[in-house]
């Protein structure tokens, strides 16, 4: 079930300025504090994300990240044991083998960025 925080619009009560419920998603927002009944606003709450932020992370999570160097050259910047440093279009033999990455138990997946 969600949470969402609310905010007193004056003085806070036990509840504090801002607070916490679990409402699931058909309910409604929240006008009036259920501790007290004064008037409250629900708020945007900022979301965690975690991503993975080193190249070496990618790697270890599965991921094969290609940088673009030139036009139809990619370096992959979390290259393995036995893949090429640089893919190059029209050479299939450069591509990451990917296939030996998977399993049951393993995410694989490709982030592409482009060096400008």
């Amino acid at each position: 079930m969600p949470v969402y925080e609310y905010e007193h619009t004056e003085h806070g009560c036990s509840m504090g300025r801002v607070f916490e419920v679990n409402q699931s998603l058909e309910e409604r927002p929240l006008s009036k504090c259920p501790q007290c009944g004064r008037p409250i606003k629900k708020l945007i709450s900022l979301v965690g994300v975690s991503a993975p932020k080193t190249n070496s992370e990618l790697r270890d999570l599965g991921f094969t990240k290609l940088v673009r160097r030139d036009d139809g050259i990619y370096e992959n910047v979390t290259a393995r044991n036995g893949d090429s440093r640089y893919m190059e279009r029209g050479k299939p033999e450069t591509v990451p083998h990917v296939a030996k990455l998977t399993s049951n138990n393993a995410t694989f997946g490709f982030q592409k960025t482009r060096n400008e």
